[in-house]
């Protein structure tokens, strides 16, 4: 095969990510202790709010504490005090604690994949956040490049094909997400790889749309990518 232009997504592609937010979300839910509202009910009104706020403030462990404590303000039946607010703080921050957990055959075929082919690291949220996770891994080596983006939209991979002089015949977007690396990479006239996660987040749940004048393939697993490049 001639040499490819591989865009990797990161988060829940990688290392397991979402999890982790769902953890911090259930503790939120015990310590609300709301009287009629249900788990999922409280998570349609966080999720307004993080809908709202990720265009402003983008992603990463502490937005998602601040947006926790707007729910908490929003929903307690009770005063709130600081202590409370920063205790709910605290569930979000935790996530920073938590280790980098490599998705199944992740590094073997990152290993394989970067002797054929050009890989770049292509994930969105905090700057430095993101980086450290990208340490963290002990996957950098495989990566000749780095974007981080405040968003995954059709303007950012336009942008980034522009900025590397990438051939869109020959680039592809790889990850977990419709909303994020799937849909806006096609729109740009990109090939893309779907390799689905059973705890993708909510927000970035979409209809795979019909791909323009790229390729669209759908795998079961990361490791499946040595079949295809």
């Amino acid at each position: 095969m001639t040499r490819q232009n591989l865009l990797i997504d990161a988060d829940d592609t990688l290392w397991e990510n979402n999890v982790y937010f769902e953890e911090a979300f259930e503790q939120f839910v015990n310590f609300l202790e709301h009287s009629t509202l249900t788990a999922p009910e409280v998570r349609a009104i966080l999720d307004e709010i993080e809908l709202a706020n990720s265009r402003v403030h983008g992603y990463g462990s502490m937005n998602f504490g601040h947006n926790l404590q707007e729910c908490y303000h929003r929903l307690a039946e009770r005063p709130v005090h600081d202590r409370d607010l920063e205790q709910v703080l605290g569930f979000a921050l935790r996530i920073l604690e938590q280790p980098v957990v490599l998705l199944d055959g992740v590094n073997e075929t990152l290993e394989y994949l970067a002797s054929r082919h050009n890989l770049t690291v292509c994930t969105k949220g905090h700057p430095e956040e993101q980086k450290l996770k990208i340490d963290r891994s002990g996957l950098g080596v495989w990566f000749g490049h780095t974007a981080i983006v405040k968003e995954k939209d059709r303007a950012a991979y336009e942008l980034l094909v522009e900025e590397r002089h990438l051939d869109k015949t020959r680039t592809w977007m790889i990850g977990n997400s419709p909303k994020s690396d799937i849909n806006p990479a096609l729109e740009a006239g990109l090939h893309a790889v779907f390799v689905p996660h059973a705890r993708t987040w909510t927000l970035e749940r979409q209809q795979l749309r019909e791909p323009g004048p790229g390729r669209l393939l759908v795998l079961e697993r990361f490791p499946d990518l040595r079949g295809i490049f």
